[in-house]
């Protein structure tokens, strides 16, 4: 098995049902301080995934959060949008483990779960 970021997350365009491709994602953590500091960022790839947010092995445990710049994608296509950012937060409580976090985005809704 080839090692990978221990978080990726992958985003589905409902309202067409296909890969979302192009959308800009950062992934903050949350520090001691209480400041969210940017770690990672990227844009989803022709399958909308994005899987280099960390270096692989890295070990991680703490409270993160992925901003999805879903108003950008949506205007892009000329679609009117309710949510411009999508904002997921979530805790790492066992760093050795992978988390993976996807969206399924519409332009007026949006879910996400814990992926595998």
């Amino acid at each position: 098995m080839t090692e990978r970021s221990p978080i990726t997350t992958h985003v589905l365009d409902t309202s067409l049902g296909r890969p979302a491709v192009g959308v800009a994602v950062e992934l903050h953590r949350l520090e001691a301080n209480g400041a969210w500091r940017t770690i990672g960022q990227g844009n989803t790839s022709s399958d909308g995934r994005l899987a280099d947010l960390l270096p692989p092995g890295t070990k991680i445990a703490g409270r993160y959060r992925l901003s999805f710049a879903t108003g950008e994608y949506f205007q892009a296509r000329g679609v009117a949008t309710f949510f411009p950012v999508v904002c997921v937060e979530f805790d790492v409580a066992a760093p050795g483990e992978h988390y993976h976090v996807p969206l399924l985005v519409s332009p007026f809704g949006y879910s996400t779960y814990r992926g595998s």
